[in-house]
């Protein structure tokens, strides 16, 4: 225990909160729901051909990914796209999380784009760009998406309601962004419990850090191997075995070293890059933690999405999320 600040940190132990950033040696290894402790997630599959290249590299290196995630928006693809994404991740048996498309950096208002504005991330802005944003999400899981990226609190807040009062689906999966700032511990339990299924934390948080969110919360974090150059061009891939015995269960987030900048459309040399670092990540893990294992594909947080035909043998059910 630190020796300073004694009162403070007895007060936050009276609230069940943790009281330093410290590995907990009797606390690792915990495993998903449906079993297992890590899986492997990577972002920027922001099209249907991105998505494809892909899983077809990832093949070719022997790489299993859990989950993609697309991070430009929904708003930004037309129906057919997403529908047909659905479907290459539903046979590839691979979870698919979405990102909500209205936000503050292609709202109208230009504080956002300033170097103060900077900071609201990408929350949003009004009652309406709210509305715009949940019927993203709508539109999302009338086509089969059940994850979504979520970048505000009150969104968060809103469609957790939704979900309760079966406005949306049960089986749908909030994931809460990098973008949106999460920090500590207990800004991660405030978010959970508030309906957020699996939390994106900041990319620089060390290892004793992360360690100190797991006996607050229950669901997945979502931590970063490396980053874009435009987000620190972080690379801790020798940090990744301790983070899974430590932090699980985990999703680790690969691959946007090979970038620039975050959320754009990766080149070709980009995408073998970033499938390659999340193949040296898995070797990492495998080397150092071997009792470690990959998600269960039965895990809910995957967020495997539903398929067209499946959507079009219950047409009732859709009509619960048309607008």
């Amino acid at each position: 225990m630190n020796e300073f600040f004694e009162t403070t940190r007895e007060s936050l132990k009276k609230n069940g909160f943790p009281c330093e950033d410290a590995l907990d040696k009797g606390n690792c290894l915990n495993e998903f729901e449906s079993g297992g402790h890590y899986g492997i997630e990577i972002s920027s599959m922001n099209n249907i051909t991105i998505l494809k290249k892909a899983f077809q590299i990832a093949k070719s290196h022997d790489l299993r990914i859990d989950r993609v995630i697309e991070c430009r928006g929904i708003v930004r693809l037309p129906d057919e796209e997403i529908s047909e994404m659905v479907d290459v991740c539903h046979m590839e048996q691979v979870g698919l999380l979405m990102s909500v498309g209205p936000r503050a950096i292609s709202d109208i208002g230009a504080f956002s784009a300033s170097p103060n504005g900077k900071r609201m991330g990408y929350r949003l802005r009004g009652i309406e760009n709210l509305i715009h944003a949940i019927e993203d999400v709508k539109r999302g899981i009338r086509l089969g998406v059940r994850g979504f990226v979520i970048y505000d609190e009150g969104m968060l807040i809103q469609l957790n309601s939704m979900r309760a009062n079966n406005e949306l689906p049960a089986d749908t999966i909030f994931k809460y962004s990098v973008h949106a700032g999460c920090s500590n511990p207990l800004s991660a339990k405030l978010l959970e419990d508030n309906g957020c299924d699996t939390i994106n934390v900041i990319p620089d948080l060390d290892v004793e850090m992360l360690a100190s969110f797991r006996p607050l919360i229950k669901g997945p974090i979502d931590v970063f191997s490396d980053t874009a150059k435009s987000a620190g061009g972080l690379l801790r891939t020798y940090d990744m075995p301790k983070v899974v015995k430590y932090v699980a269960p985990v999703y680790l987030k690969c691959g946007p070293i090979s970038q620039p900048e975050q959320n754009h459309l990766p080149t070709d040399n980009e995408l073998h890059e970033r499938i390659k670092q999340a193949k040296n990540v898995v070797e990492h893990v495998e080397r150092y933690l071997p009792e470690a294992q990959r998600v269960n594909i039965k895990e809910k947080t995957l967020c495997i999405p539903i398929p067209t035909v499946a959507l079009q043998a219950r047409p009732e059910k859709n009509q619960l999320v048309c607008s």
